[in-house]
């Protein structure tokens, strides 16, 4: 059985820019999956997202079905109205640049 080709990004989510100093599954999630459509890419490859284990990595997960929690989102999470403004005012500053 012939298989057809595909092209896509691999690009794990803490990857992405965020102002909490980790990417997470948000907004820029969101942007990127459109990008991916709109530039006629099929897949979006990522790297193991669970709950890191020993030293951190995510290939010894303590959980093959638990997701990160350091991926939700608290932007989204405000969104939903489960964050308030004051919940997110005093969070450390990191470079814009980086």
């Amino acid at each position: 059985m012939p298989l057809s080709r595909a092209s896509g990004i691999l690009l794990h989510p803490t990857s992405f820019p965020s102002r909490f100093g980790i990417g997470d599954l948000g907004h820029e999630a969101y942007n990127f999956v459109n990008f991916l459509r709109d530039s006629g890419q099929q897949i979006w490859q990522i790297l193991p997202l669970g709950p890191t284990g020993f030293g951190n990595s995510p290939y010894l997960a303590y959980s093959a079905m638990a997701g990160n929690p350091l991926l939700i989102s608290p932007d989204k999470l405000q969104d939903q109205e489960l964050l308030s403004e004051e919940d997110l005012s005093n969070l450390p500053e990191f470079p814009n640049d980086q």
